[in-house]
């Protein structure tokens, strides 16, 4: 069985046992975290289950694995003769998560 969930503005689908990199959450290594926002349940025997915009009931339960950073990237700004160079770096947050179970509604 899989879902689809919605956290940090951006839709993931998981099942259980994945590890899934989402936007930073608040929470220690271990803290259980619960998504509520399910859009869709799939994967059974039955038809899909499609929510109108959420499938009421369903959740999808996980533990923070780790917090942490990603790569560094570079933002160049420049513009032609004008004396005008911006260069920054940036390391964007993430919470990596292991889900533990789906439940259905």
């Amino acid at each position: 069985m899989y879902a689809i969930i919605e956290t940090g503005g951006k839709q993931y689908r998981v099942k259980q046992g994945d590890l899934v990199q989402v936007e930073k959450l608040p929470g220690d290594v271990g803290a259980k975290v619960v998504f509520d926002r399910v859009l869709l349940l799939g994967g059974s025997a039955d038809a899909p289950v499609i929510g109108r915009p959420l499938v009421q009931g369903a959740a999808v339960e996980s533990e923070i694995v780790r917090q942490g950073r990603g790569d560094k990237i570079t933002v160049f700004k420049f513009k032609k003769r004008k004396n005008y160079r911006r260069k920054i770096g940036h390391r964007q947050a993430f919470t990596e998560l292991k889900v533990t179970s789906i439940r259905k509604a």
